[in-house]
């Protein structure tokens, strides 16, 4: 893979059909706020994060709130996507949401048809099992190599590595 937004990103995928595949990048944070880049949005210590390259001038939002936040869909054990934006906005306001609960992300990651298949199949990406706390606990620096950590044996390895090998 070229493509250099990608190299050692931990992403998260929310939607995976036949007509495309969608997520996030967890790993990468953004130097905002949201009520830098929102307006008449409450103040709120949480972090943005660059969620991909696709529609960045869009606002995505992951969370752990469930039933609490209607119209968020489930994506993963513990992680919910979306959801009612004027509802967020009031449940900030009014307290019921903590900066650890939820991460914004500016834009997402977007596969076509196939295309995400064909990177597995030549070895540009390694999959691993999700887990709620790579969302919303994990320090996002330290993110990619806690997943590869995690999956063991030369992926630990692999997780040492510098970005350019030719450097080393």
């Amino acid at each position: 893979m070229t493509d250099s937004c990608f190299i050692k990103t931990a992403i998260l995928i929310t939607d995976y059909h036949p007509t495309g595949t969608v997520g996030f990048i967890l790993n990468k944070p953004i130097n905002m706020k949201l009520n830098d880049l929102v307006m008449n949005f409450p103040e709120f210590d949480a972090e943005v994060y660059f969620g991909g390259p696709v529609l960045t001038d869009t606002i995505h939002f992951l969370h752990n709130l469930g039933d609490l936040l209607e119209n968020s869909r489930l994506v993963a054990k513990g992680v919910y996507w979306g959801g009612n934006f004027e509802r967020l906005k009031f449940l900030i306001k009014s307290g019921l949401v903590a900066s650890n609960q939820i991460r914004f992300y500016v834009g997402y990651s977007g596969w076509s048809p196939g295309q995400l298949e064909e990177e597995i199949e030549s070895a540009s990406w390694v999959i691993s099992h999700n887990d709620p706390n790579y969302v919303f606990k994990s320090p996002s620096e330290q993110l990619w190599k806690k997943v590869m950590m995690d999956k063991g044996e030369i992926y630990s390895i692999l997780s040492e590595l510098p970005d350019n090998i030719n450097f080393n």
